[in-house]
């Protein structure tokens, strides 16, 4: 047996199976990252859904607390010039 043919043997022999096996070892991490990409994707999904609600609540609850403001003020206006009336009906 010459040189060359040892050192395909050894390739052969020693070589190729660990390069299956770290091909294996490989696919199984990839597999492992590809089910963690899902499950991340999948939370930052919901978590996404949640904030959307969450801004659209906080922004409603604005808008009633604006509308509010706005009655409360109209009442607090006429209930001053309620006041102005009935000072200008009896100083007369």
């Amino acid at each position: 047996m010459g040189f060359i043919e040892e050192g395909r043997q050894l390739i052969q022999d020693f070589v190729t199976p660990e390069i299956r096996s770290l091909d294996a070892r490989l696919t199984a991490v990839e597999k492992r990252l590809e089910s963690f990409d899902a499950k991340t994707e999948k939370r930052f999904d919901s978590l996404e859904s949640k904030m959307d609600r969450n801004q659209a609540q906080v922004l409603d609850t604005l808008h009633r607390m604006e509308n509010y403001s706005h009655v409360l003020n109209a009442w607090h206006l006429s209930k001053a010039n309620s006041k102005m009336l009935r000072s200008s009906i009896h100083a007369t």
